[in-house]
């Protein structure tokens, strides 16, 4: 990793850990500016990092781009659910090209889809019922959804690299909350939970460009 990239993460971990702050004490305002904040930061560490692959970073940028607008549109006052949802699935669909272009083994991508397949029927069935009884008209987006985070999920594991699996991994977990806790049943400092494994998650991701 270049002192560039090395510096610029440095600056990520620390908007990010002032958003956890903002996020566990309710300070909106702050919420609104530091969230995207650290997306920015994080799309400047894959510029400047080494990456094994250039296609990939350019795969992955993309996809971080569409995360921060889906950020944006969750964010708001205004009920964009769906808007959000749209720009992370297809957010994804960049992860899962700049991950198999990073090289998947047919092994682990199998094992990776056997999991999600198993987290899926567990816990995804239950996430788009709560939807379905939220709004009929959300089981169709959540059940993509979930089914497009679970190919990511599963090209992670298939590369066998650390940070994508581990950052793949804590990206599922967000999600899982999230839906969890907007659909079925809240619990405390879930808001928190969210945004540090998404946080995590979503560095997890570039790093694996190394």
């Amino acid at each position: 990793m270049t002192a560039v990239a090395l510096l610029l993460l440095s600056l990520t971990a620390v908007v990010a850990v002032v958003d956890w702050l903002a996020v566990a004490n309710n300070y909106r305002a702050a919420e609104y500016a530091l969230k995207p904040l650290v997306m920015v930061f994080l799309i400047a560490v894959a510029l400047s990092i080494e990456p094994s692959s250039d296609f990939a970073r350019v795969m992955l940028i993309i996809g971080l781009v569409l995360s921060m607008a889906g950020d944006m549109f969750l964010m708001l006052p205004k009920d964009l659910f769906v808007a959000g949802l749209g720009a992370f699935l297809v957010a994804h669909v960049f992860y899962v090209i700049a991950l198999l272009s990073l090289g998947v083994s047919l092994t682990g991508f199998v094992v990776g889809v056997v999991l999600m397949t198993l987290v899926a029927v567990v816990l995804g069935r239950r996430i788009v019922q709560g939807a379905a009884r939220v709004d009929r008209t959300l089981a169709a987006p959540v059940a993509a959804y979930i089914s497009v985070i679970s190919l990511m999920v599963a090209s992670a594991i298939g590369t066998g690299r650390f940070f994508a699996i581990v950052g793949a991994l804590l990206f599922g977990a967000s999600d899982s909350v999230l839906g969890w806790t907007r659909f079925l049943n809240d619990f405390p400092r879930s808001r928190l939970i969210v945004m540090v494994t998404y946080h995590l998650g979503q560095a997890g991701l570039v790093l694996a460009l190394i």
